[in-house]
């Protein structure tokens, strides 16, 4: 039976236990829920006497604490998981990256960063395949050292883990402050029902962590509702019970070749020219150059087909107009305001820029409702790129113009084209222009319809006259006319002409149009029918 000693006994006990490794190493692994793979693991302190049987962590670690022995008893566990990455590679195992924890008490300690790097090089292990976890309490009281801590060990090239975020009373203080690599979040937060308000606070760190490229890691998880839960909020990574407890080596080794093993992702994987946390930041020139000297630009996730506004400067507000305030352009779907037709050209640019991964443009309108100014319908102009991606949602930068009032000019102009068109060919009217330097002579639809002109004349009006159209007999009189326009001795010209090889009458006009220099540009020429008023 255990006997769970006294810390006397502890105290007497421990330099045999480091000696004859009494205090060994478990291996938990991180799983990715989402495949079933390992990510990595956790090597957790264990000792077990050789008469006295197990002794339980919370017992004997607050001792070695007390006592000033933690860290020699870190060190040894780092050693022996150096020896076992050691001998996984010798045989060609390729391990997966193991976590080792680094308490406050070593911390304080000036050289301890230094030594497990002797240690580590001693064994040459890659540097990739160990982590070192720091606690969130670590950090409480003392960010300046442990600030300095992390810029050591990042030095060297370890990863840094923060463990049980969440359990301290200033998470979001340490986040902001300390320069961590991977977020492990204590489950003991949702205490209870999943779901509710832990649940929603849960989802709002799991979000955090994405916009700060930051791989996060539910730690105690021991229910299968549990990790779907995570999974569902976009947290992946998981450790816990409900897959494996803290195994010896032996077991550990056979579940490397059980379950296989893929690397950490960030959670978000933003464009390698873009820096997330200056970005965020509003007293960054990123961010001074986001609110100043760009146009209207929005920042807004897309996933599962709904658009999230992230982040908006103000000329983005000012392009949308209707004087919404910022909470009601929060607030507000984007696709909500579009039928049918206007978000499928939008999200069909958004999977154009998913794939190109390039800028990709599309025209919307869009129905834009506040509180001051009612409704209304406006047509944006959306530049889009995309700037990052996690599994199933997507980043996405867009500068934005209101063409509202470009469109509707040029719905105008088509629709006055429309009515012009229908009123020429009710009222037998022919139109055409010359460009007088080239003499290249574009004809109208009718034109082009009833007397088979081409498109594109070139040389003109010799064509025109050598297939009929002017008849013979006032060739030479048109060929002056167009003279005269080409040298600008004349302005206008109007006189009834036969057309045609039936020598229909036509009345003939001529308008011409001079640059800025006064010289001749161009000659706008139509043909109206003679309608006998007898008839």
């Amino acid at each position: 039976m255990n006997k769970q000693m006294n810390e006397q006994e502890l105290l007497a006990c421990f330099d045999d236990a480091v000696r004859f490794g009494h205090i060994f190493v478990t291996y938990q692994p991180k799983i990715n829920h989402s495949t079933g793979r390992m990510i990595g693991a956790e090597a957790l302190m264990r000792w077990s006497h050789p008469v006295y049987g197990m002794q339980y962590p919370s017992d004997f670690i607050p001792v070695l604490e007390k006592n000033d022995l933690i860290y020699r008893a870190d060190l040894a566990v780092f050693e022996s998981v150096c020896s076992f990455l050691r001998r996984c590679l010798n045989v060609n195992i390729t391990p997966v990256p193991v976590s080792v924890n680094m308490s406050r008490y070593d911390i304080y300690r000036k050289n301890y960063v230094d030594e497990i790097e002797k240690i580590r090089v001693k064994y040459d292990v890659p540097v990739k395949f160990l982590h070192v976890e720091v606690t969130e309490t670590s950090a409480i009281g003392g960010m300046e050292l442990v600030s300095s801590v992390l810029r050591q060990l990042h030095e060297y090239g370890y990863m840094v883990e923060m463990d049980d975020f969440g359990s301290g009373y200033s998470s979001l203080n340490v986040l902001k402050d300390l320069a961590v690599d991977v977020i492990k979040l204590d489950m003991r937060f949702l205490s209870g029902d999943i779901g509710g308000r832990g649940g929603t606070i849960i989802s709002a760190i799991v979000q955090m962590a994405k916009w700060l490229g930051t791989p996060i890691i539910a730690e105690g998880v021991e229910k299968l509702e549990q990790a779907d839960y995570m999974k569902s909020i976009g947290c992946k990574y998981i450790q816990g019970y409900l897959y494996s407890k803290p195994v010896k080596e032996e077991e550990y080794l056979e579940k490397i070749n059980q379950l296989g093993h893929e690397p950490l992702t960030p959670a978000l994987d933003l464009i390698s020219a873009m820096d997330a946390g200056k970005f965020w930041d509003p007293s960054s020139m990123e961010t001074l150059i986001f609110n100043n000297f760009v146009g209207g630009a929005v920042i807004y996730t897309y996933s599962n087909g709904k658009v999230e506004i992230l982040r908006f400067n103000k000329k983005y507000v000012r392009e949308i107009g209707m004087n919404m305030i910022e909470q009601e352009i929060l607030d507000t779907d984007p696709f909500l305001g579009m039928d049918d037709k206007n978000r499928q050209i939008y999200k069909d640019a958004l999977e154009r820029a998913i794939s190109s991964n390039d800028e990709e443009t599309c025209e919307t309108w869009r129905k834009v409702c506040s509180k001051t100014c009612g409704e209304d319908d406006i047509c944006i102009r959306s530049f889009i790129r995309m700037i990052g991606k996690t599994d199933h949602q997507y980043l996405f930068y867009a500068m934005v113009q209101n063409i509202t009032a470009e469109k509707r000019r040029f719905d105008e102009v088509l629709e006055s084209e429309r009515r012009m068109r229908f009123a020429s060919e009710h009222a037998n009217v022919y139109s055409w222009e010359v460009d007088l330097d080239t003499k290249i002579m574009r004809p109208c639809f009718r034109c082009m319809r009833d007397l088979n002109v081409p498109p594109i004349v070139q040389n003109y009006p010799e064509p025109v006259i050598e297939s009929g159209i002017f008849t013979p007999d006032y060739a030479d009189m048109y060929r002056d006319v167009m003279k005269k326009l080409e040298r600008g001795e004349i302005d206008s010209f109007e006189q009834i002409m036969p057309l045609t090889v039936g020598r229909i009458p036509f009345y003939v006009r001529y308008t011409l149009e001079r640059d800025e220099n006064g010289n001749p540009l161009k000659a706008y020429g139509s043909a109206t029918l003679v309608v006998d008023e007898e008839e």
